[in-house]
């Protein structure tokens, strides 16, 4: 059965953007490694650790589809059309930018609507989603899998938190799978229901 995995880089004290919506402080571990990890349009360079922890989902083929909303979307320019991963992006958004959609993204205005196309796009590969507010909504509606924190060792002291007014808690989460990288530490649980 495919998983609804969300997957975020965030700063020790739980941001996933500056309050300029800036990242780099954020994706610094993705060009500090010796590992080279092609992707569609470029290459990362990360620790051993780092590799391993990203090759199911740049060289095993593993995620499906990619859940992303609109702002998210657009600070990263619709990744010139293609996302690092290959795989075919789903955006939540109440419009369409202007010479969108293309092939390989499409939108949608309704967070469960995008999730069940995105899941019948990715077959039986797992399903990622990136964006906070996206991640709130799976939350609540109790069909989030997996968390995946990328945590890196800076505070921001402000921006876009990656977990901001949850709703229906208590979350409770497994004992976390544990990737010590260089300057980050992958943080994997699973959703308890």
């Amino acid at each position: 059965m495919t998983k609804l995995i969300a997957e975020m880089s965030m700063s020790l004290d739980g941001f996933v953007a500056d309050e300029n919506d800036g990242v780099d402080e954020l994706f610094g571990w993705y060009f500090n490694g010796d590992v080279v990890m092609p992707f569609s349009g470029g290459e990362f360079r990360v620790s051993e650790a780092s590799a391993e922890f990203l090759r199911p989902v740049f060289a095993g083929g593993r995620i499906g589809a990619l859940l992303t909303g609109r702002r998210n979307f657009d600070l990263a320019q619709g990744w010139g059309g293609r996302h690092p991963v290959g795989c075919p992006v789903f955006v939540v958004s109440h419009s369409v930018p202007d010479g969108w959609p293309r092939p390989g993204t499409t939108f949608h205005d309704d967070a469960l609507v995008a999730l069940e196309a995105a899941r019948a796009a990715a077959g039986d590969r797992d399903v990622v989603v990136a964006t906070p507010s996206l991640i709130r909504q799976y939350l609540a509606a109790k069909v989030l899998d997996e968390i995946v924190v990328s945590l890196v060792p800076v505070l921001l002291g402000r921006g876009t938190r990656y977990f901001d007014a949850l709703g229906d808690t208590p979350v409770r989460l497994s004992d976390p799978a544990i990737v010590a990288g260089r300057a980050v530490t992958h943080l994997t649980y699973q959703v308890l229901r």
